[in-house]
């Protein structure tokens, strides 16, 4: 059977198929982020308006939707590959002037885009 994925073209495939494709895409951008604990949530935030922290509450939000209980701290340790205090202590570090800057402005341009 043809699903539409995401509003592209139809690709063969079935709902199951689909579902376990985007999970091994989620698993894989997991264990990337994992090897690459020197980007800083607030980079991904400023280059692709997304962090470790949202892909915690989209875990969290689709366990809900499938009645799994899972609080955000099980979410982030998903995401973090560990406790999320662990992670913070070892690898957050404070943000610069320049990603503070970077980040108020985009924030600033999604607040004019609401307008």
């Amino acid at each position: 059977m043809a699903v539409d994925y995401f509003g592209l073209s139809e690709i063969d495939m079935d709902q199951q198929t689909q579902t376990e494709l985007e999970a091994a895409a989620f698993r894989s951008l997991v264990k990337h982020l994992d090897k690459r604990k020197d980007v800083q949530n607030i980079d991904l935030m400023i280059l692709a308006g997304f962090c470790r922290n949202c892909m915690s509450k989209w875990l969290m939000a689709a366990a809900e939707d499938q009645g799994v209980g899972m609080d955000y701290d099980q979410a982030r340790e998903h995401v973090y590959c560990m406790p999320y205090s662990e992670w913070k202590g070892q690898h957050q570090l404070p943000a610069t002037e320049a990603q503070i800057a970077a980040f108020s402005a985009i924030e600033k341009s999604k607040n004019k885009a609401k307008v």
